[in-house]
């Protein structure tokens, strides 16, 4: 795997990031999770570096068990929460210290303390952190990025990805009805 060194202004910009996931989850704050998520997956297009797409995807499964009301059912919620934040200011410091190998790695037990959060959840929060990466696949694919180093880059099929961004696709009609552009026609000739 080669690692990219980031330069100071997105070291900058990865650590405030940092803090502000640890600071919506200790808030429970889904929709502010989701949006960090969009953040970093757009971020991701240009970098291309698996850590910052190992990142949109833990913080957009945050936002899910959380919006859910998934938590409630997790008898550790609280303790989790602690090592994550503990996990995500070791990565802050790796970052700081331009181990981008650490930071990457930090980031990766993050993703398997969620993975193994719950014994009765797991193969629940497991479906959720997969779901998780095939839509931010989706959304990286979108951002003009090639469905291989996509798929690459996220480790999971080419299939999921095109599955799931044709599902996004299909809800938005394509053509107007018949009906519809008699309608427009006769709204002109009015």
């Amino acid at each position: 795997m080669i690692y990219k060194t980031m330069d100071k202004k997105e070291v900058s910009h990865v650590t405030q990031l940092l803090e502000n996931v640890k600071s919506a989850l200790k808030e429970k704050d889904s929709i502010h999770l989701r949006d960090l998520s969009d953040q970093t997956t757009h971020e991701s297009c240009k970098t291309q570096d698996s850590g910052s797409i190992t990142l949109a995807v833990i913080i957009y499964t945050l936002s899910k068990l959380i919006e859910r009301k998934d938590y409630k059912r997790i008898k550790t919620w609280d303790t989790f929460v602690k090592k994550f934040s503990g996990l995500l200011d070791l990565a802050k410091k790796a970052l700081q210290e331009s181990n981008q190998r650490a930071y990457e790695s930090h980031l990766l037990k993050a993703r398997r303390s969620i993975e193994s959060l719950s014994v009765n959840l797991k193969p629940y929060i497991k479906e959720v952190m997969r779901k998780s990466c095939i839509n931010k696949a989706s959304n990286i694919y979108e951002h003009g990025i090639s469905l291989g180093q996509t798929s690459r880059l996220l480790g999971i099929s080419q299939w999921e990805i095109t599955e799931f961004a044709g599902q996004r696709t299909l809800n938005v009609p394509r053509t107007l009805s018949v009906k519809k552009r008699a309608e427009m026609a006769m709204e002109f000739f009015q």
